[in-house]
């Protein structure tokens, strides 16, 4: 075992200069799949992805169109029918970089800066679906057979509600069929300890509207007369929690099962408040106040309002009553909740309660349920052990606060058992300006994955 680390390691060590240059290459693809603008550079993006892997992996590689961004699939099916199948899921699409006045640098120009590398997509998702790719390199480079059936599903719209790889489903459930499914986009306990993930919560996006005139209103002329849309909405949003953090639309916890012991020890959780106020400038947090930080993370449902706009918010002061306020919300669920049920619940929640007189408007995602890995799997324990002799350290199992929200269906389509690994840690900022990496991580997890691949 120790030898062939040490193969993959002497790989990585002769090859480092040409990968960091393809990863960086990788990087410089303004791939933002929520921005219609940049639709043009999503398909750019998808034919050099498609291209490197066909070009340095050996798998037959093809873009596949859907409704929305095209996937990136590919496969080595030489290993044959006897031979477990792993079919290892990312994005190539990453999150917008607003505030873009708060990046240090150009956010694809990659740029290195005390041994962290800063870019959109840096870890999420580009920097760990790389490795992976690495990993099918490595073995093609050393002259190695495969010893499993290797796929890849590397999609254009994880950041986006994954829309056109849902709908295209049907008619690839027999590219995608396989044993395990892989999914690399998921983060380390903390900076020495490796952790597969075994679970995420699932995910509903929302949006309220509210309406008050035809038109944006003198705010003297009218003030005292017309009721502000924007205080409306704050006034409704607010009603969603109690003083304890507790939701408060009915049936919003009815099929949330309750923490158990065994939950507890089942999965490692790592939290520090001091830790966490001096990392983030965290000092009030948020949830329902009775629960621990495992469970408010990872095991229970929320609502959070991720954004709220109406009137004017440019410089200076414009004295208006807006026509319309509108909030953007995100429900993240867990295990028995469904999606369709908890949206329909809080459209009747926001309706019955918004002030009288004031019309809405709710657009309603479809969302995607939860998901739960099973720890005793061959693949979960090939990648435990792999990211045990990478890290020297134990590898953890942990459950993901966050979402991937096709990961759900694509375990109904491929009939896969699921695992995430990955080497991402919170400050990292993904989602956020300054999003980075290092390439310590990024080799431990193209050691990992290969290592992985081995053992299975």
């Amino acid at each position: 075992m120790a030898s062939s680390l040490q193969q993959l390691k002497k790989w990585a060590e002769k090859n480092r200069a040409a990968i960091r240059e393809d990863y960086f290459r990788f990087l410089q693809f303004p791939s933002i799949s929520t921005d219609p603008e940049y639709a043009k550079e999503m398909i750019l993006c998808a034919d050099w992805l498609c291209g490197y892997i066909a070009k340095h992996t050996g798998m037959k590689a093809e873009c596949i169109k859907t409704e929305g961004h095209p996937l990136v699939y590919a496969e080595d099916m030489r290993a044959g029918k006897e031979a477990p199948t792993v079919l290892v899921y990312g994005h190539y699409d990453v999150q917008p970089v607003d505030p873009l006045e708060l990046w240090k640098s150009d956010p694809f120009e990659p740029t290195e800066r005390n041994g962290l590398i800063y870019a959109r997509g840096a870890v999420d998702d580009k920097g760990q679906i790389f490795y992976a790719v690495m990993a099918a390199r490595c073995w093609k480079e050393l002259g190695r057979e495969l010893p499993i059936n290797l796929k890849f599903c590397i999609e254009g719209e994880e950041e986006s509600s994954s829309t056109g790889l849902a709908k295209a489903l049907p008619k690839l459930k027999e590219k995608l069929r396989s044993d395990y499914l892989l999914i690399v986009d998921c983060g380390m306990l903390d900076k020495e300890t490796p952790a597969l993930s075994l679970g995420c919560r699932g995910m509903l996006p929302l949006e309220v509207t509210l309406t008050g005139s035809n038109s944006d209103l003198h705010s003297g002329l009218h003030g005292g007369l017309a009721y502000n849309p924007n205080r409306a909405l704050a006034e409704l949003l607010a009603k969603l929690w109690d003083q304890n953090g507790r939701v408060q639309v009915k049936g919003f916890y009815d099929d949330v099962l309750e923490t158990t012991e065994d939950d507890f020890k089942k999965f490692a959780f790592r939290f520090d408040k001091m830790d966490y106020s001096k990392e983030f400038g965290i000092e009030a947090l948020g949830g329902e106040k009775d629960r621990t930080p495992l469970e408010a993370n990872c095991l229970r449902p929320t609502i959070e309002i991720n954004g709220m706009y109406g009137g004017y918010i440019g410089a200076g002061i414009k004295t208006v009553i807006p026509a319309h306020a509108t909030a953007k919300l995100t429900c993240r669920l867990v295990p028995n909740q469904d999606p369709k049920k908890i949206g329909k619940q809080i459209a009747e929640f926001l309706k019955k309660h918004v002030v009288p007189g004031m019309k809405i408007k709710i657009d309603l995602n479809e969302g995607e349920p939860a998901f739960r890995g099973n720890p005793d799997s061959l693949l979960a324990k090939a990648v435990s052990l792999a990211a045990t002799e990478v890290c020297s350290k134990k590898c953890e199992n942990t459950l993901s606060g966050g979402s991937i929200p096709i990961i759900a269906k694509m375990i109904e389509a491929s009939g896969a058992e699921v695992v995430g690994m990955g080497y991402g840690l919170p400050e990292d900022n993904i989602h956020a300006p300054n999003e980075s990496f290092d390439m310590g991580r990024f080799e431990k997890g193209f050691l990992t994955v290969a290592r992985a691949l081995e053992l299975l």
